[in-house]
């Protein structure tokens, strides 16, 4: 639902007086807007900083133009615009009507009748694109808005001249894995048989509530797409021949828009009358909100001093989906199941004063979507800090952040964040070995090359092991040499684990490619989606692991790091598991743990050197400066000596009942940060007690010590906040 202006959002653009906010993407911002007349508008703007770039002004020119092509009949009509502006902006129909994903959430697969009468007026809209030579390339569920005289077509972001490839990139594939053609899914050429293949899957998804190609990592649903046959299960007896031959990987095989209009509807009657009633009840209900919409803007932030709580923004604002059902995408979709927006924190509405006397700021960025921060189990997404920016694994594409605004400088093929690391600021990342293997199922060890733009492989290949198998795992990067858990065998249907798949933990050096050791990991149980490794560091010449031996039972494995060998290995109790993906804490003597007691267990052998009391729970702690920190139970912020395990301090403040063990503390230079509740709570490392509080729904935390943020995690969002 729209939200209202921020304080320094411009009162008007062009003609359009703007009226609330209805989402932000990482090229700019989407308003809901009134002309002097009284029309209601979906108003789109570019980001200032993106506007100085003159392919990103071309390509908004070009989306502007795209919009005019299919006209007001099968898209939102463009009412103004202008490129040319110090913030360009374009101003369209603001379309009364749900996108099809979300009525499809909503009511289920529609009935046939609807399906057909649907893919009628798409061939239609798409066959006024291709008779001005003009494709569209990114036509999915969230782009066709369903209104009572039919669908619209909206998302012209990516659409270009047939023949035209200035502003793509050859061999690139640009688009929405889960609904590319095949030729698009290898960078080639995209024509108007590509929109037709496209078309197919959309109404699959119509008529049964998925994807011809399923769900899953880009990676692999481009290799789908590709190369295996599409699943029609569920969609209308006599509709599966008509789609299967849309869906056909041979371009010239599929028919024109004008022949699969012809197959799928006669034409009869208002599009209104194939629809289910619910639908039209929805579509009346959003005609009627917006007229009720009313301009409200939300002061500048106080700048007075004093204890302060930082809140994330009251509402997450609008999902993409809703986004794209405004005004368009303002950026391309890369990821299967949906795409990310970005947010600038900006001051909220006073809110009522907290007995410490706290007032409500923003918080510094977030960026995200509707379960966009995690990979379905497998967990929440890990940021990772390199050449100056925030990068985000999400789902096999790479999204890398401004850490100064959030906003989304550029999205990437390649990984997982299991299958990710950093080392001295580069990015490494598990591949495809594509230059020894023509199938592309080997692995190779990659980095981002800055210079070039480009995924560089390195001299590392990793021999038997198979790239498609998802839970593969790159651990850790330490002295040019990388440690990898690799699975070779069956891929399994849910992506999880088989007990025919044979694992093995290996370590390579990166300048030789040469493989130093192999060891074998033990069989996972069938279909299950965790991971071997939870964490894993070099700490004193030796491989700390936190690994999970059966699914839910952690141990702490310390390896020989010249040799593989195990060195020892002991169960680690902790409630909860998963905040054992936060760092290993552990310098050149000693491991440090959490659980029912801190505790200091010796590298070489894994005896215990000391232990607190036993009756208090702790997160897995943070070692600083020969400092151990933790949250305990009850206590919150505790402070230890590494060398005696004494209790230097704990915080200063009985506000702990809620305090997080579920991860570890960040500490910065001046606080260290923990969860409480619902606040990030920042302790002054010099007094005790609380600096700043900041609102957060995140889980997991994560120090960007070169950006000076705090980055948390939910499955929704990443928000910053300021590391001190």
């Amino acid at each position: 639902m729209p939200t209202p202006l921020t304080h320094d959002d411009p009162v008007a653009l062009g003609p359009f007086r703007l009226i609330a906010r209805l989402g932000s993407g990482g090229m700019g911002t989407v308003y809901v807007a009134r002309s002097a007349g009284g029309r209601t508008v979906a108003l789109k703007t570019m980001h200032a900083a993106i506007a100085t770039d003159p392919a990103a002004r071309t390509r908004f020119r070009l989306e502007a133009d795209a919009a005019r092509v299919i006209g007001d009949q099968f898209g939102a009509r463009v009412m103004d615009a202008d490129p040319l502006a110090e913030t360009p902006w374009l101003a369209t129909e603001y379309v009364l009507g749900p996108p099809l994903d979300e009525a499809v959430e909503a009511g289920g697969p529609l009935p046939e009748q609807s399906v057909r009468a649907l893919g009628a007026a798409l061939s239609s809209a798409l066959g006024q694109l291709h008779r001005s030579d003009v494709v569209h390339r990114d036509l999915k569920p969230s782009n066709i808005l369903l209104t009572a005289y039919g669908p619209k077509v909206i998302d012209f972001g990516i659409a270009r001249a047939i023949g035209d490839d200035r502003l793509t990139r050859a061999g690139v594939a640009v688009g929405t894995p889960a609904f590319m053609s095949p030729e698009q899914a290898t960078g080639q050429d995209h024509d108007a048989a590509g929109d037709v293949f496209a078309l197919a899957g959309v109404l699959v998804y119509a008529a049964t509530g998925r994807g011809p190609f399923g769900h899953g990592q880009a990676a692999d649903l481009l290799y789908r797409v590709r190369y295996a046959e599409a699943d029609l299960s569920g969609v209308p007896a006599a509709l599966t021949p008509v789609l299967a031959q849309c869906l056909a990987k041979d371009p010239a095989a599929r028919p024109t828009t004008a022949q699969l209009a012809a197959q799928l509807h006669d034409g009869q009657g208002e599009f209104a009358d194939h629809l289910p009633p619910e639908l039209l009840a929805d579509i009346g209900r959003r005609a009627a909100d917006v007229w009720r919409l009313t301009p409200q803007r939300l002061p500048a932030p106080a700048t007075e001093a004093g204890p302060t709580t930082v809140s994330s923004p009251s509402s997450r604002g609008l999902s993409r989906r809703g986004f794209l059902a405004a005004g368009g995408a303002l950026a391309v979709t890369a990821a299967a199941g949906g795409g990310v927006w970005w947010y600038r924190g900006h001051g909220t509405a006073p809110a009522k004063k907290a007995p410490r006397q706290t007032r409500n700021l923003s918080a510094l960025w977030q960026y995200g979507g509707k379960g966009g921060m995690e990979y379905d189990n497998w967990g929440v997404v890990a940021p990772y800090h390199a050449n100056g920016s925030i990068w985000l694994p999400l789902n096999a594409i790479f999204q890398r952040i401004n850490p100064s605004n959030g906003s989304n400088r550029k999205m990437l093929m390649n990984g997982n964040w299991w299958q990710v690391a950093v080392a001295d600021g580069r990015l490494y990342m598990l591949d495809q070995d594509w230059d020894h293997h023509g199938s592309g199922t080997a692995m190779a060890i990659s980095t981002w090359d800055e210079a070039q733009d480009y995924v560089k492989p390195t001299s590392t290949r990793l021999a038997d092991a198979d790239f498609g198998i998802l839970p593969n795992q790159l651990l850790c990067l330490a002295d040019n040499v990388v440690y990898v858990a690799v699975g070779a065998g069956k891929k399994a249907e849910n992506e999880g684990f088989l007990p025919s798949q044979t694992w093995t933990l290996r370590a390579a050096d990166l300048k030789t490619g040469k493989t130093l050791w192999t060891k074998p990991l033990p069989k996972r149980s069938n279909k299950s989606e965790r991971l071997h490794f939870l964490a894993a560091k070099v700490a004193g010449g030796r491989l700390v692991t936190f690994q999970e031996v059966q699914d839910k039972k952690p141990h702490i494995v310390v390896r020989d790091i010249r040799s593989g060998a195990v060195l020892w290995d002991k169960p680690y109790d902790i409630e909860d598991v998963d905040s054992l993906r936060s760092e290993i804490a552990a310098d050149d003597e000693h491991i440090y743990v959490g659980g029912a007691q801190l505790r200091a267990l010796r590298l070489s052998d894994g005896a215990q050197v000391w232990a607190t009391e036993s009756g208090q729970r702790y997160s897995p702690p943070t070692l600083t400066k020969g400092v151990l920190y933790a949250v305990g139970e009850g206590v919150g912020l505790t402070a230890v000596d590494t060398a005696r395990g004494k209790v230097l301090w704990t915080e200063a403040t009985a506000e702990v009942d809620e305090a997080y063990t579920g991860w570890q503390p960040i500490v910065g230079t001046r606080c260290a940060y923990y969860k409480n509740g619902l606040q990030l709570r920042a302790v002054s490392l010099s007094t005790h007690g609380i600096a700043l509080t900041y609102k957060t729904t995140a889980v997991q935390f994560h120090a960007d010590t070169q950006s000076g943020l705090v980055l948390g995690m939910d499955t929704d969002f990443i928000s910053a906040y300021p590391l001190e």
